[in-house]
């Protein structure tokens, strides 16, 4: 599964005073009051240190809180990962493999948990504002628990909404997402955010 990057759990959300006057903490929880649901599109790119050095993916995002989504990417090559909200499952396609794991282990101080979560961020991150730049305004998340594979997630708002998220993982690579098209509480299918592993498919986790 070396190809998903360490975004492969995707997320965002705030109350806050006007947008004009938000800040990236407000916008976050004004994120989080409103958007119960959402579509969006995303670019990846991971820069990382190895021989790999910098990858790019694209696919698109859908999520229904808390806890239910499904992070699908498209090119170049298909992979999934879909949350129902008891279990996470991350299926490559071309190893036609299923890792399957407890999804409250998974989410809790994920990126993911900032967008596809409760709104109780403040018990897995430290969140801090982190000013404003390229007419985006950010804040600062850093998970509380040293288990999550990552050290420091970036995300920028503007209206209320994330336009792009940073992670940075222990291993010193980065990823940056960028996101498009945002439509919120738009009706979804249940089916969208349920997973059955393909005949004949290695699973390995938790499946039960």
């Amino acid at each position: 599964m070396t190809r998903l990057g360490p975004a492969l759990l995707t997320a965002f959300a705030l109350v806050g005073a006007t947008v004009a006057h938000a800040n990236g903490l407000d916008q976050l929880k004004s994120f989080h009051a409103t958007t119960k649901s959402g579509k969006v599109a995303f670019r990846q790119v991971v820069a990382g240190k190895g021989p790999q050095g910098t990858r790019e993916s694209t696919g698109t995002f859908w999520f229904q809180r808390p806890g239910k989504f499904r992070w699908a990417y498209e090119t170049p090559y298909e992979q999934l990962i879909v949350g129902d909200g008891e279990r996470l499952w991350v299926y490559d396609r071309d190893l036609n493999q299923v890792i399957v794991r407890s999804l409250d282990r998974a989410l809790g101080s994920s990126p993911a948990a900032l967008l596809a979560g409760d709104s109780a961020l403040e018990k897995n991150f430290d969140l801090a504002d982190a000013g404003k730049a390229g007419g985006l305004d950010y804040i600062d998340a850093k998970p509380r628990s040293p288990d999550t594979g990552f050290e420091h997630v970036r995300i920028g708002f503007a209206d209320n909404l994330p336009r792009t998220m940073e992670l940075k993982d222990a291993f010193g690579n980065v990823t940056t997402l960028t996101f498009t098209g945002f439509e919120r509480n738009v009706a979804q299918d249940a089916d969208r955010f349920r997973f059955v592993p393909p005949k004949g498919a290695d699973v390995v986790g938790e499946a039960r």
